[in-house]
């Protein structure tokens, strides 16, 4: 009896760290797959605001997100 309760807690505690650990890698793939934010969406989100950024104002804004995160 006791022998089954270890073996399931065992079982728990080993089926969550799989888990963990594919879901981690699946969320870096998915991530560097498919960035949050680029540096076109920058220029659109700039554009919206009713200005015309320049290169080097897009690229000072994806080096601060990218600093932040």
């Amino acid at each position: 009896m006791l022998e089954n309760i270890l073996y399931l807690i065992g079982g728990l505690v080993a089926g969550c760290l799989i888990g963990f650990f594919i879901a981690r890698i699946l969320t870096k793939k998915y991530l560097n797959a498919n960035p949050p934010i680029n540096e076109k969406m920058i220029e659109a989100m700039m554009s919206g605001m009713g200005r015309k950024p320049s290169q080097k104002q897009v690229r000072q804004v994806m080096r601060d997100m990218n600093r932040f995160k």
